[in-house]
């Protein structure tokens, strides 16, 4: 769930970048990441004008320069921690969540009664309350029958950041959850703020991965979650992903994506709710 970062930060003053390194730099994270910053100037300078300085660049030409012809990982990891910011919250858009508990956890639980496996797929995790949030209601539905089923998650963002902060699990709770929820799957910890149960936890596979690479994973999904992510691509991008999407999902499988989000009249998938599709 990547946001583009809105503010600039600091009080630093911001170096300046000329329109040719402006351009080198959008081309190469819109062809690399998908992520479309050809509005984001003065995010771009904003973000990184602090953080190139310390690590001893005199300018942006030098920064872009090296970034584009070393593809080095660290300033990349650097680049793209400080473009997006990973804003997401346990409960968001619960009506879609209530989808997905009384019509898609049944249905995909029905068709593996045999196999008790389930493939899910938290794309653009961000932080990690979607993919937890996702095996709470998935523990809550088989109850006393969890324990008997393979549920694991596989979460995944492009954020080192982000992936970081959802392995650790701590969170400061909204007031959206559930009280049993709180005592079920969380731990109280000091300063008043919860981290994730460890069965929960162990439940949620994070490894990070650019949705602008083929889909190789060894299993086809049940469901797929990619919420808050297209909404920065272009349509060409956004096309070329669901088409991916499509062929990693099983037959009879789910895409999930945001309210603020929609798929093309042409895609692949067949519409059951708001944002919610059906292969």
């Amino acid at each position: 769930m990547i946001d583009i970062a809105q503010g600039v930060g600091g009080s630093f003053s911001a170096m300046s970048i000329s329109d040719a390194d402006f351009t080198r730099l959008v081309k190469f994270v819109q062809s690399n990441y998908g992520i479309d910053l050809s509005q984001k100037r003065q995010l771009i300078t904003g973000r990184l004008s602090s953080s190139i300085k310390q690590r001893g660049y005199a300018n942006f030409s030098d920064f872009v320069s090296h970034v584009l012809q070393t593809q080095d990982n660290d300033e990349i990891t650097l680049l793209l921690d400080k473009l997006t910011t990973n804003y997401t919250f346990f409960m968001r858009e619960k009506e879609h969540l209530d989808y997905f508990c009384h019509n898609i956890i049944p249905d995909i639980v029905r068709k593996h009664q045999r196999d008790k496996t389930l493939a899910i797929w938290s794309a653009g995790c961000s932080t990690g309350e979607e993919p937890y949030n996702i095996t709470m209601f998935l523990m809550d539905y088989l109850g006393t029958q969890a324990s008997q089923w393979d549920t694991r998650l596989l979460a995944t963002d492009i954020s080192n950041r982000a992936m970081t902060a959802a392995k650790k699990g701590v969170y400061e709770l909204p007031d959206t959850i559930p009280p049993e929820w709180k005592k079920k799957y969380f731990v109280p910890q000091p300063g008043g703020q919860y981290q994730v149960a460890p069965k929960v936890r162990d439940n949620v596979i994070f490894q990070p991965f650019n949705l602008m690479d083929p889909i190789r994973f060894r299993r086809k999904f049940d469901v797929i979650f990619c919420r808050n992510v297209m909404i920065y691509f272009d349509q060409p991008t956004k096309d070329a992903l669901v088409r991916r999407f499509y062929d990693a999902t099983v037959p009879g499988g789910y895409l999930l994506i945001s309210k603020s989000e929609n798929l093309s009249n042409d895609a692949p998938y067949r519409r059951l709710a708001p944002s919610t599709f059906q292969k």
